[in-house]
C-alpha cells in the first residue's frame, strides 16, 4: 500500500487521500471488517501529517465507508457484494412517522437566505436586464441558470454535466410529472415507505404503478429491492423524510447495482432527489449517485426551496446524455414554468457567489451547534 499526494495546490491533500482510500474500498483492497492503517502509520507512509488523515477518515466515516472504535481503529463497514448482509443488529426497523403538514420536508430550520442580497440582486437584475426579463424563456430553460447551475454542481457536488443535460421547472412535483411523461406510464417505479407524500401523490395522480420499499436503518431493506418488479427507484439518499434515514455508502453502491440491471421495461432508472443536501455538516460535499454512476442511468434532482425560498418554485433536474433524445422527442415542446426574470435573478445568485457564500455560512453554524451539544 503506497499512497502518493501531490503537492500542486489543486486538490486539498486529506481529499485526495479520502477518494484514494475511497476507491480501495469499493475496489476490495480492504474487505468488509478489515482494519486500516493506523493515522500514524498511514501519516508516515504518505508524507503528510496525522491531522491530515484523521481528515479523510473523518470523512470516510461521514460517508459510511469505514467507523471508528474505540481504543482499536478504525474499521471498514462497507460491502459491495450481491446477497451480502450485515450482521445481526448492523441494520433494523426504523419507526414509522406520520408526516406532519408543513411545507418543508423536514423538522429543521435552516437560516433564511438574506432578504437584504436577496432585494439587491433583484433590482440589480431589473436594471441590468431591462425588458430582457419579460421575454419567454427556452422551454428547457434560459442558458444563463442552466449554465451557472452546471458550474455550482460541478465545483460543489462532483456533477459534471452540460448545459443541455440540465432542465428548469417549477418544483420538485412538476419535474417528477415531466420524469413520468418521460420514462413511461407502462413502467412500474418504486418509492421509499415512507416517504415525502407528495412523491406518492404525483405517481398516483399520473396514473402509474408504484411500489413502498420499506426503509430500514441504512436505507431501502436489500430484500425488498431486490424482489422488486419496478423499473424506476425513486430515493432521496442524503436524508429521506419523513424517517430522517441517510443511505450507507455500501446502500448507495447497491442501489447502482440494482440500476445496472435490466428489467421487463428495458433499462432501469434511478430518480435521486437530492433535496437539502447542501447543508449537510460534513466537511465535502455528500457523493450522489449522479456522479458516483457516470451519469449514465441516474436523474439528478434538487430545488432551490430550502437554499433560497420556497416561495420561487424553481427546481432543476439532470438527465442522463442517452435520455436526452427522448426528451427532445416527447416532451421538449413543453414551455418552462418558470419566469424569467427569477431564472436571471438566481443565475446571479449563484454565478456571483452570493448562493455558495450562504450554503457554506449554514453549514458552518450547523457545525458549530453540534459542537455545543
Amino acid at each position: 500500500m503506497k499512497y502518493i499526494i501531490e503537492n500542486t495546490g489543486r486538490k486539498a491533500a486529506y481529499l485526495q487521500l479520502y477518494s484514494m482510500v475511497r476507491d480501495d474500498i469499493v475496489g476490495g483492497i480492504y474487505g468488509y471488517n478489515e482494519k486500516l492503517p493506523s493515522k500514524r502509520l498511514m501519516a508516515a507512509e504518505t508524507g503528510v501529517s496525522t491531522v491530515t488523515v484523521e481528515h479523510a477518515y473523518a470523512l470516510l466515516c461521514d460517508e459510511g465507508y469505514i467507523e471508528a472504535r474505540e481504543r482499536s481503529g478504525y474499521f471498514v463497514v462497507f460491502h459491495n457484494g450481491d446477497g451480502f448482509f450485515p450482521p445481526s443488529g448492523a441494520a433494523g426497523k426504523i419507526p414509522f412517522s406520520v408526516e406532519p403538514p408543513r411545507p418543508h420536508r423536514t423538522g429543521e430550520t435552516n437560516p433564511q437566505f438574506p432578504f437584504s442580497v436577496l432585494i439587491k440582486t433583484m433590482r440589480r437584475v431589473m436594471s441590468d436586464y431591462g425588458e430582457r426579463i419579460l421575454e419567454k424563456s427556452p422551454n428547457a430553460g434560459r442558458d444563463e441558470l442552466r449554465e451557472a447551475i452546471r458550474n455550482y454542481l460541478a465545483q460543489s457536488r462532483g456533477i459534471i454535466a452540460d448545459t443541455e443535460q440540465i432542465i428548469i421547472g417549477s418544483g420538485s412535483e412538476y419535474l417528477y410529472s415531466l420524469i413520468v411523461e418521460l420514462l413511461g406510464r407502462e413502467r412500474t417505479y418504486a418509492i421509499e415507505s415512507p416517504s415525502y407524500k407528495k412523491i406518492e401523490q404525483v405517481y398516483l395522480a399520473s396514473d402509474v404503478k408504484y411500489e413502498k420499499l420499506p426503509l430500514g436503518c441504512d436505507g431501502i431493506e436489500s430484500e425488498a429491492l431486490w424482489k422488486s418488479t419496478a423499473d424506476i427507484l425513486h430515493i432521496s439518499p442524503y436524508r429521506s423524510f419523513p424517517s430522517g434515514v441517510t443511505a450507507t455508502a455500501s446502500k448507495r453502491h447497491e442501489y447502482m447495482r440494482w440500476a445496472s440491471g435490466a428489467s421487463s421495461g428495458g433499462s432501469r432508472y434511478i430518480i435521486e432527489d437530492d433535496f437539502e443536501s447542501e447543508f449537510s455538516v460534513s466537511k465535502k460535499p455528500e457523493e450522489t449517485l449522479f456522479s458516483a454512476s457516470a451519469g449514465e442511468n441516474v436523474i439528478y434532482l434538487n430545488t432551490f426551496s430550502m437554499t433560497v425560498s420556497p416561495s420561487l418554485r424553481v427546481g432543476y433536474m439532470v438527465l442522463p446524455y442517452p435520455l436526452l433524445p427522448s426528451f427532445r422527442e416527447k416532451i421538449g415542446f413543453y414551455s418552462c414554468t418558470v419566469p424569467t426574470y427569477i431564472q436571471f435573478v438566481l443565475a446571479e445568485l449563484i454565478s456571483n457567489g452570493d448562493f455558495t457564500r450562504h450554503i457554506n455560512r449554514v453549514r458552518r453554524e450547523k457545525r458549530n451547534e453540534l459542537k455545543k451539544r
